[in-house]
């Protein structure tokens, strides 16, 4: 799935009520449960720096802001289009209250969707998002819920940075203390 991308639907998603009740007995199939719904954000607007192609500025100015566990939406009904963001691709988010008004500001690393990575000459370029909210309140609710739903989605590349460091820890119990004492130390 691209990082970034426009939607034509929503996808089908419960509130974490319903996630619940979905999940208090066993089900058949794990994959199958739909996304959460952790915040909802109505009458919100968002802005893109560098644009999207096939999203225009209309399409930002009025619309729904979603945070599914699975991905951040933004829909504009008017639109009858959406804007969908992974969220391994927003790789950093904060409450702003700069000059462009409070809003939520994601930076979004697109690189992800190529197979090579850039190289150390070549400048990366992120493209901004802001999501204005109508109401000041409500940024840090949708802070806290961005930040829940990123955590369920680690980066693999700072996974795979951890597991080639598994090796560099000893477990005590594994480890035949003897072969750590010196000759001219004195027994405790």
């Amino acid at each position: 799935m691209p990082g970034i991308s426009i939607i034509t639907a929503l996808p089908h998603f419960v509130t974490q009520e319903e996630h619940r009740e979905l999940t208090s007995s066993t089900p058949a199939s794990f994959s199958e449960l739909p996304a959460v719904l952790y915040h909802q954000e109505s009458n919100s607007s968002i802005t893109l720096d560098p644009p999207l192609d096939g999203f225009s500025t209309q399409d930002c100015s009025s619309g729904t802001a979603y945070v599914l566990s699975t991905v951040l939406i933004f829909w504009s009904a008017t639109a009858g289009k959406g804007l969908q963001v992974t969220y391994p691709t927003i790789s950093l988010h904060a409450i702003s209250r700069a000059k462009f008004g409070p809003s939520i500001y994601c930076q979004l690393d697109e690189t992800l969707d190529v197979d090579e990575e850039p190289s150390a000459d070549e400048e990366l370029e992120l493209r901004e998002l802001r999501i204005n909210a109508q109401s000041e309140a409500s940024l840090e609710p949708m802070f806290e819920a961005l930040s829940q739903c990123a955590a369920l989605h680690p980066d693999e590349a700072e996974e795979e940075d951890e597991e080639e460091f598994d090796d560099a820890f000893i477990d005590a119990d594994d480890v035949d203390n003897t072969e750590f004492v010196t000759e001219g130390q004195g027994e405790l």
